[in-house]
């Protein structure tokens, strides 16, 4: 097996990964709240194999970036624009923060769900832009 499919199974196994986790913990949000906080049965797992996965996301996406000579086909770039919105709208829906509504948690989530289900589409899809 070469390097580049190597990596792009590790790749795609820290994808599968990140979803998972993301859905877990959007469940948070709607099992358990307390206050206006989400639940905090499990959080400390849940963050650490999040961070973990989006870790392995972005690593093995910069390998294989260089693996192909940074040559990428310009869907790429939305991509990673959207991969900003995944993350900053998590980082939104699950700040430590009291001032923040259960509301404005969800929206957050929702945001960071249509950014997640527009990557996946983008990967599948490959899209020409002409």
């Amino acid at each position: 097996m070469d390097a580049h499919l190597l990596t792009k199974i590790i790749h795609m196994t820290a994808v599968a990964a990140a979803l998972m986790v993301f859905v877990l913990r959007a469940s948070t949000l709607f099992i358990g709240v307390q206050g206006e906080q989400p639940n905090p049965a499990g959080r400390k797992v849940l963050v650490a194999l999040q961070h973990l996965s989006f870790t392995v996301v972005f690593i093995t996406g910069a390998i294989l970036l260089v693996m192909k000579d940074f040559q990428v086909q310009p869907w790429f770039y939305a991509k990673i624009i959207l991969f900003l919105v995944l993350l900053s709208s998590l980082m939104k829906a699950f700040k430590k923060d009291d001032t923040l509504l259960l509301a404005q948690r969800r929206a957050g989530l929702v945001i960071s769900a249509i950014a997640f289900i527009a990557i996946i589409i983008l990967v599948i899809v490959k899209p020409v832009f002409a």
